[in-house]
């Protein structure tokens, strides 16, 4: 007889599971933090600019990461009514609100390199 879930049986957990799910889908992918990064940092910036600032992004990814973080209000995107046409990116308060979140993997990544670069395990 197959034994059910316990820990992640309960309403509770099920809706923090979900929350996750949710949040892993909006921000997958190797680019997403990147350009939001670079846009908390930067406030406004230019297409060029963000590519330019995004190590190894290809212009067709990033046109797209920038669609997807708009489509879901994390990204404003502005034209500007210039020759040849300028558009400019920026992020929302919603966006913002990423912010905590960006600030706290910096941490966990760079004591994670610390680690394993200094050979201590990661068994701590």
């Amino acid at each position: 007889m197959k034994k059910t879930a316990e820990i992640n049986a309960t309403p509770i957990c099920q809706v923090r599971m979900q929350a996750i799910s949710d949040t892993m889908s909006l921000l997958s992918g190797k680019w997403k933090f990147h350009i939001l990064g670079t846009l908390i940092e930067g406030n406004t910036l230019g297409f060029m600019d963000l590519l330019r600032e995004i190590n190894g992004i290809g212009t067709k990814m990033l046109s797209k990461e920038l669609q997807d973080l708009e489509v879901n209000n994390l990204v404003n995107r502005k034209v500007m009514n210039t020759k040849p046409i300028t558009v400019e990116y920026s992020i929302t308060e919603y966006g913002k609100t990423l912010s905590p979140l960006i600030d706290e993997m910096a941490k966990w990544g760079i004591d994670y390199r610390k680690k394993v670069y200094l050979k201590e395990g990661l068994s701590d």
